[in-house]
């Protein structure tokens, strides 16, 4: 196994360096990274936001379950040219539910806080943002609910009973409420991010294929809030990839702490694997304990280090064990579980549409409905994977798909079909596809029978995509760990960027995806799935 080498980085970034020098803001190094009192003051206006929210929804929710039911008393205030009647104080018969709305927001913020939906600064996803959203309501309401059939006021309403529809209607109410506020604050902050306010100014050292990788990421996605400053390297020379080039060299590894202080850097990303130690550590001695500035190291094996991860003493040595089958039994069980109930149920409710297209495709062009074509499961087992048939029906393409695959997977000359500013890695034979077949990878509707795999326990909704067995055939010793796990209808690959992203960037993100398997996982790709399937893609 090996890291993203200098020919696979230079086929995927430098081809993008022209397109990004052109969006690069002319003065990049003046960045607006918000001040530690500001961000307090942000995160103490979004905490007593939502305290305030959340208790406004549960009176909410108990004025839809009681809606002939008076919660406030009105005070007449008569101001003379205007006649006014505010809430003056809460009627008694919603004392009881008074009792519990104390705790609200007090328990609301205190979940939101635990899954980390106050940190304002660095990266963040929506999808990581809609589950931690959804875990933190759902801890919340249930808190909320056994404090109000437990506490009841300190026992004052032991012998009253509490609407169980206004618990739920709270709980759903805040999926909604709080999901939309979350999306709005994000894009507000993306907003923003894009024009350099709120990020987080960093300092690369190294001018390696990992530098490459860690500068693409940050340009080409704000919602990491992160923006480079510069490099230092190793002689403090420029480096020689045209894609580092669109950003400053600022000198050599021994003066970083003075450009750590100069450009008020507040973290340093490390990938020079060959970087002395003694080096670290003095810089940080040099920048000192009150600095706040962050050292990450980018580590270069497979850029793919697996968080299942244990430090462990051998004799006094320390080691880290990899953890290295994270997908073994009862999670095994419990995905298959998964794959079997949610497959049951896309079969039964996209019934009509299959037979719209069915019924499209047969008028179009002679040949069947679905497409079968032998693909490599897991451990190397051979099934019929299903598509709608989206190409006319002959077998020409074989040949030349064999012939370039087989140039993609062992990196032989130029495969990207795309220009310099969108890289295309997917070879398609454009007289061969039908009207109906475009518009069907277009949506990725050709892809639906697959369900029957899933349904058939051939392949899983999320993971590595079948390969096909003459491209197995090319395969180096470290592609085949991509078969360690049923493949899937998708996965990291398709969220990531797709055909945008080489062969070897491809089996990176499956092999993160094997060594790093959750539940919270497989619903985040599930999430970023739909949207990624109206991205353009060329088919």
């Amino acid at each position: 196994m090996s890291s993203l080498t200098q020919s696979d980085s230079e086929t995927f970034t430098a081809k993008q360096s022209d397109a990004r020098l052109a969006t690069l803001p002319r003065h990049r190094i003046l960045m607006w990274p918000l001040s530690e009192h500001a961000i307090k003051i942000i995160t103490a206006g979004l905490v007593i936001f939502d305290g305030a929210l959340s208790a406004l929804l549960f009176i909410l929710a108990y004025w839809l379950r009681h809606p002939e039911k008076t919660i406030f008393i009105a005070a007449q205030l008569d101001l003379g040219f205007l006649s006014l009647a505010p809430p003056h104080a809460f009627h008694p018969s919603f004392d009881p539910y008074l009792s519990v709305i104390y705790f609200v927001p007090l328990i609301h913020v205190a979940t939101f806080w635990y899954r980390g939906l106050y940190r304002i600064r660095g990266e963040f996803s929506f999808s990581e943002d809609f589950i931690n959203v959804f875990k933190a309501v759902s801890i919340g309401a249930m808190l909320v609910t056994v404090i109000a059939f437990f506490y009841r006021g300190g026992f004052a309403y032991s012998a009253f009973s509490y609407s169980r529809l206004v618990f739920i209607l709270y709980y759903l109410l805040g999926l909604i409420v709080f999901t939309g506020h979350r999306a709005a604050l994000r894009s507000l902050q993306t907003f923003y991010r894009r024009r350099h306010i709120n990020v987080i100014p960093i300092l690369i050292v190294g001018s390696n294929g990992g530098a490459e990788m860690c500068v693409n990421e940050i340009a080409d996605n704000p919602r990491l809030g992160r923006s480079v400053t510069g490099f230092v390297t190793a002689d403090g020379k420029p480096p020689k990839s045209k894609a580092l080039g669109a950003w400053p060299t600022l000198g050599r590894y021994d003066e970083m702490h003075r450009f750590i202080r100069q450009h008020d850097i507040r973290e340093v990303l490390i990938t020079d694997p060959e970087i002395r130690p003694q080096l670290l550590f003095d810089t940080m001695v040099k920048c000192g304990r009150g600095s706040r500035v962050t050292f990450r190291v980018v580590p270069n094996l497979l850029n793919c280090i697996p968080r299942k991860t244990y430090v462990e003493q051998l004799g006094a040595a320390p080691t880290v064990r990899l953890f290295e089958e994270p997908l073994s039994g009862s999670a095994r069980i419990f995905k298959r579980g998964v794959d079997l109930i949610v497959s049951s149920l896309i079969l039964l409710f996209t019934a009509p549409l299959w037979l719209v297209i069915a019924i499209a495709v047969k008028l179009e062009s002679r040949g069947p409905v679905l497409y079968r074509q032998e693909r490599v499961g897991m451990d190397g087992h051979i099934f019929q994977i299903y598509k709608f048939r989206s190409m006319l029906n002959d077998v020409e393409i074989d040949d030349a798909h064999r012939d370039y695959m087989a140039r993609v997977i062992k990196g032989q000359g130029d495969t990207n079909l795309g220009g310099g500013k969108e890289p295309n890695y997917k070879f398609v034979n454009g007289s061969r596809l039908t009207r109906v077949g475009a518009l069907l990878r277009r949506l990725s509707l050709d892809e639906l029978p697959q369900i029957f795999n899933v349904f058939k326990g051939e392949m899983s909704l999320v993971g590595p995509r079948p390969p096909i067995p003459y491209e197995v055939e090319c395969y180096e010793t470290w592609h085949r760990k991509r078969l360690d796990v049923k493949p899937g209808m998708t996965g990291l690959w398709q969220v990531s960027g797709r055909y945008r992203l080489s062969f070897q960037q491809m089996v990176q993100l499956d092999i993160y995806y094997i060594e790093n398997w959750s539940p919270w996982l497989d619903l985040k790709i599930i999430l970023k799935t739909i949207p990624a399937l109206f991205m353009k893609e060329r088919a």
